[in-house]
């Protein structure tokens, strides 16, 4: 019988008792007389005035009324649960009895620009069972054992929410089709398992370009808090998330996880009255989701990850033994396309599948790990040494600073801000009387301390250099599609006295010294790899940056075609960066061509083998109690330029002697010539 009629019917009787109890309380004759000897009815012996019984009859009288009210109210219930609505309380009681939960969905793979696949899905099988298989401790033993891990182990996982309560638990994954013929083949021994089939990540070329696809884990709890706070801005149709589930963690996993997180499943359950899953019903398969292409191209990636260890390796044979971080950038420069992006040292992202052991993490991330996971081509900070040197020749001629015309004679030292305060050219024999065109050809610094100590004086433009560096990017983040770009540092006088709060006034002060380091690239000044690559792009074309980017297109979950691609709307500009005058701009490339051709025997040696002319610039940073950092940016060809390659070697010593290795190595890929001269004296910084 339905137990809400038993309870009506319960109270129904309930009535029917308080009115039989009544109706004998009203036999009860303590407060009347009765006279029968002439036929007349009973009458109060006291008479009809206003007396106990009179009252208690008007009490009686309401309290009949009150019952038959009740009663009416529990019949016309009764009636209405009975009759009108029992397929609504029908549907209350199967939804007490059933539960829906998700199913995971494959990622979208991720491929090259021209459909190779970089990270993609193989298949997996898992050992899943609902929780309430924890309640038999010889099945759960059975488990462990035939799995080959602990007992704790497999009941934690089994009682373990984090998937859901009514969702089969995941006992353990990548399981060994062996063993799951052995679980099979005894289905009595080990009822209530399940074998599930999924999807785990999978990387065809190991370590390639790890930095740039990132890698998956399960949800934290600050994002899932997160997500609960963004709750009411979500858009309709959004991806939530759920504890347990796999989402992009880094890289462009973590950047496009709208596009490659797929479609949960969902399975219907019956439970019973404790939550355990009596058994399955209907089901909705999971939708996987879209596959990506990169602006990679593959054989480019590869080319700049071995020539970044072909710097690294030509570093520790010069004697730089502390060299093996770096990073190394390939651009198109007419669309913003990122073509190649190494980063050393690199990590396996493939050691996170079904969640990264203790070891595995400290190894990645200790004192003594050299930092695996930062990717040092967008968030590494680093002086940017002589590459800055086109920037500051840009700022000293269109300020009137130090024109085409000017010459300063290089001893090796230089004194114009006193002898007290003399500073050193990188060649010690000096360079001799050089102009602004032969100041960036030979990376003469006394040529440079000369406009940052006549900006310094300038009364006019005191910053003038600082604003031709912020005018093309720098101290800004690029707008690169990865997360976690630095935005670098351009300082000024505002800078100073902020960051040094704790100085005394006078040491906090900007001075001449400050200005002269800075028009070389050293001081305070902080540039990323991919600003130093975006800024000679913008060389290259004229003044036009072009907002790098790894995104190509979202390919179309039929398999063919494009849904979105990133030019759809047209290339994204990032800045325009205004030039004084053709000639200006024609002056820094003369002398970034001359780096290449005239003023060393070497380099030139190096670059003259290639097919196409080539523009560049080295540089070669100073960073106390460490040896020195190496920087090559260059762009190809020198008269139609369409590629750009920046390098940078931590402690890599001269940037002419190993970054520029990294760069001839990507170029020659390129252009099919690969670099067959091997001395690394080159002689110029």
């Amino acid at each position: 019988m339905d137990a809400q009629l038993i309870v009506v019917l319960a109270g129904i009787v309930l009535m029917v008792v308080i009115v039989g109890s009544v109706l004998f309380m009203r036999g009860y004759s303590g407060k009347f007389t009765f006279d029968t000897a002439d036929g007349t009815r009973p009458r109060a012996s006291e008479g009809d005035g206003n007396t106990t019984g009179v009252a208690f009859k008007g009490r009686f009288t309401m309290l009949t009324a009150g019952v038959v009210a009740m009663f009416g109210a529990l019949v016309a219930k009764l009636w209405s649960m009975q009759m009108v609505s029992s397929d609504y309380y029908d549907t209350l009681s199967e939804q007490n009895q059933t539960r829906t939960v998700t199913t995971p969905a494959p990622r979208g793979r991720i491929l090259d620009r021209n459909g190779v696949a970089l990270v993609t899905n193989r298949a997996s099988l898992a050992v899943t069972a609902y929780r309430d298989v924890a309640d038999d401790p010889v099945l759960v033993r059975h488990v462990a054992n035939v799995l080959g891990m602990p007992y704790v182990a497999a009941l934690r996982n089994i009682q373990d929410n984090t998937e859901g309560a009514q969702a089969r638990h995941t006992i353990a994954t990548d399981v060994r089709r062996s063993t799951i013929a052995y679980i099979q083949e005894h289905a009595g021994v080990f009822a209530g398992l399940y074998v599930d089939e999924r999807t785990e990540r999978q990387y065809p070329y190991g370590t390639l370009a790890a930095h740039v696809l990132g890698y998956t884990g399960t949800v934290t709890q600050g994002q899932l808090a997160a997500q609960e706070e963004a709750a009411s801005s979500l858009d309709e149709g959004a991806i939530t998330y759920t504890s347990g589930d796999t989402v992009g963690q880094a890289g462009v996993e973590y950047e496009y996880e709208s596009v490659l997180q797929g479609i949960k499943g969902e399975q219907t359950v019956t439970v019973d009255a404790f939550g355990n899953v009596m058994s399955e019903a209907g089901a909705v398969p999971a939708s996987a989701g879209s596959d990506i292409r990169l602006t990679l191209d593959l054989a480019i990636q590869q080319a700049c990850e071995s020539g970044l260890n072909h710097a690294i390796e030509s570093a520790k044979q010069q004697g730089m033994v502390n060299a093996g971080a770096g990073a190394c950038i390939c651009l198109d420069c007419t669309t913003g396309e990122v073509l190649g992006m190494a980063s050393a040292p690199t990590f396996d992202p493939s050691v996170f599948i079904g969640g990264i052991s203790n070891d595995d993490w400290e190894a990645l991330n200790g004192e003594d790990s050299g930092n695996p996971m930062l990717n040092r081509a967008i968030s590494g900070q680093y002086m940017s040494a002589s590459t800055i040197k086109s920037l500051t020749s840009l700022a000293a001629l269109e300020y009137g600073i130090y024109s085409s015309t000017r010459t300063t004679v290089c001893t090796g030292w230089w004194t114009g801000n006193g002898e007290e305060n003399g500073q050193a050219c990188w060649l010690e024999t000096g360079h001799g009387t050089q102009n602004l065109q032969g100041g960036i050809a030979h990376s003469c610094d006394p040529v440079f301390y000369d406009i940052g100590h006549d900006f310094y004086y300038n009364p006019d433009n005191p910053e003038g250099m600082q604003e031709m560096f912020r005018r093309w990017g720098l101290g800004s983040p690029t707008g690169i599609d990865l997360p976690s770009e630095g935005e670098g540092r351009v300082p000024d006088a505002a800078w100073k006295e902020r960051y040094f709060s704790d100085w005394s006034s006078e040491d906090r002060s900007w001075n001449p010294g400050d200005m002269t380091n800075l028009a070389i690239g050293q001081g305070d000044i902080l540039v990323t790899p991919i600003q130093m690559a975006t800024v000679y792009a913008g060389i290259a074309m004229g003044g036009k940056e072009l907002t790098p980017h790894v995104f190509y297109s979202a390919v179309s979950r039929t398999g063919e075609g494009d849904a979105y691609r990133y030019n759809e709307t047209g290339t994204k500009e990032r800045l325009t960066a205004k030039i004084n005058s053709d000639a200006d701009l024609a002056l820094v490339k003369a002398g970034l061509h001359d780096v290449i051709y005239v003023t060393s025997t070497d380099t030139a040696r190096h670059f003259s083998s290639l097919p196409v002319e080539v523009a560049g610039k080295s540089g070669t940073g100073e960073k106390t109690g460490e040896d020195n950092y190496a920087w090559f940016c260059a762009y190809a060809p020198a008269d139609d330029p369409k590629y750009v390659v920046t390098a940078v070697l931590e402690q890599g010593g001269g940037g002419s002697d190993t970054a520029l290795i990294a760069v001839r190595d990507v170029l020659g890929h390129i252009y099919n010539s690969p670099d067959t001269y091997t001395s690394y004296e080159s002689g110029v910084r």
